[in-house]
């Protein structure tokens, strides 16, 4: 074949077949022995970016030694992208979690601009085992962590590994960008399945474009009244955890002290104010927050970052327009329906690892039978 890129060798795997004319996968090697580390890697990619965009285009798939692509049931094409990207064991006995954190770290940066173009990342069929396992995969980035501040029951497991939500099983957690009100939020939400339930309880995600763009068909107006004049929000919570419900994580456990002045300085650097209840709860206010929020290498995107839907009239939260007028319910009702039309999930398996785009997805959990064992992470 005819190949104009000089920092490459063109090369075969087994089970690759010529379609159309075009070779899958298109297998790219080391031109020369000492040209097969990583800094030598990551510079031709780099040098040849376009070109490299253009064969994945033409090719369809390009093989990067340390993984295979898999498919997953109920994965989607989204303008252009797969989501979630499924990798998998390049073969069976590159399965174990040694190797899996030995292909992260080789092929670290790509690793990370797959989670900005594909918004997902699942990793499955490698035999991570435990929290210590994935640990360790999280680690192998070097990514800073960054403390959960919410109202999730949540239960610290090891290092930097925590359980998702604890609330009850029976309960849809409604879809969100995690942290999504205050001041920094995470960019990777980080979710490993160590017990799959029986049935039920995926984690289904939406990418967050898209709703902004059919909201924007039907709702022109009111979009940009809501991001010119921003949104309040609101939430109580108990001094203590409670978690028979999915919003009971008590106040001291999340501003990490039972000094309610210290709690107030804490939740001030946060971005919400604190109002003190009778029985000794709280009702933290924060706003406002624009409706929608462009984050830069996301092609633009305008994305759907609020969380409108999930806080509008309920018992423990409301949001408003930041100059008190209420939000028309249409438009609410409106926004729950297109959430739910454009999200995307799939059935956990043992040992998957979940990466996720938070500046590009909200995500949430369906109800499940028990057991069901799903921990998480939150990276800068």
């Amino acid at each position: 074949m005819e190949f104009a890129c000089k920092d490459f060798k063109v090369g075969k795997c087994e089970g690759e077949k010529l379609v159309d004319g075009e070779t899958m996968p298109l297998v790219l090697q080391p031109p020369a022995a000492e040209k097969n580390d990583t800094d030598s890697l990551v510079a031709a990619l780099k040098e040849n970016k376009e070109w490299f965009e253009e064969m994945i285009i033409k090719n369809s798939a390009v093989l990067l030694r340390g993984f295979d692509v898999g498919k997953c049931e109920g994965e989607k094409l989204v303008d252009g992208e797969t989501m979630p990207l499924v990798l998998q064991p390049p073969a069976a006995e590159k399965n174990d979690t040694d190797s899996l954190v030995a292909a992260l770290k080789e092929n670290k940066e790509w690793f990370e601009e797959m989670i900005i173009k594909n918004s997902a990342v699942l990793l499955r069929g490698f035999d991570v085992k435990n929290a210590v396992d994935f640990n360790e995969i999280v680690e192998a980035f070097g990514w800073d962590d960054i403390r959960y501040v919410g109202p999730a029951p949540r239960t610290h497991v090891y290092k930097r590994v925590w359980t998702a939500n604890e609330g009850p099983l029976s309960e849809f957690i409604y879809y969100h960008h995690e942290m999504v009100l205050i001041k920094e939020s995470p960019k990777k939400v980080i979710l490993y399945c160590e017990i799959p339930p029986p049935e039920g309880g995926e984690t289904p995600f939406v990418p967050s474009f898209r709703v902004t763009q059919r909201m924007l068909e039907e709702f022109p107006e009111v979009v940009e009244e809501l991001d010119k004049k921003g949104l309040m929000y609101s939430f109580t919570a108990l001094s203590k955890n409670d978690t028979s419900s999915m919003r009971g994580r008590g106040w001291e456990d999340t501003f990490a002290t039972s000094d309610p002045k210290e709690a107030e300085k804490r939740a001030s650097a946060l971005g919400m104010d604190l109002e003190w209840l009778p029985n000794g709860g709280v009702k933290a206010v924060l706003g406002p927050r624009t409706l929608t929020r462009v984050f830069d290498g996301r092609k633009g995107r305008r994305m759907w970052f609020n969380t409108m839907v999930g806080m509008h009239g309920k018992e423990h939260s409301s949001a408003t327009m930041a100059d008190g007028t209420e939000i028309p319910i249409k438009f609410v009702k409106r926004g729950e329906e297109i959430i739910e039309e454009e999200s995307i999930q799939f059935r956990w398996q043992k040992g998957d690892v979940l990466f996720l785009d938070n500046m590009a997805l909200l995500h949430g959990r369906r109800p499940s039978l028990p057991p069901r064992k799903v921990l998480v992470t939150t990276c800068k």
